[in-house]
């Protein structure tokens, strides 16, 4: 079996957990902050696991 290459663009998106999971950032954090509350914008700094619908395929795009 070949060695796999690793989607860069991924790979600085998502990091694997100690337990295999994939680790990602939340969306919407980046414009439009003042119509946002406090603590909508507390909650979307903290990173997330990714959901077992996609880890899938990331873990294809993620070999190692």
């Amino acid at each position: 079996m070949p060695k796999l290459k690793t989607k860069r663009a991924a790979a600085k998106r998502f990091k694997k957990t100690g337990t295999g999971q994939l680790k990602r950032m939340k969306a919407y954090k980046s414009h439009i902050l003042t119509k946002k509350s406090q603590k909508r914008k507390r909650n979307l700094r903290k990173a997330t696991i990714t959901d077992a619908t996609n880890a899938k395929v990331m873990k294809k795009i993620l070999p190692y």
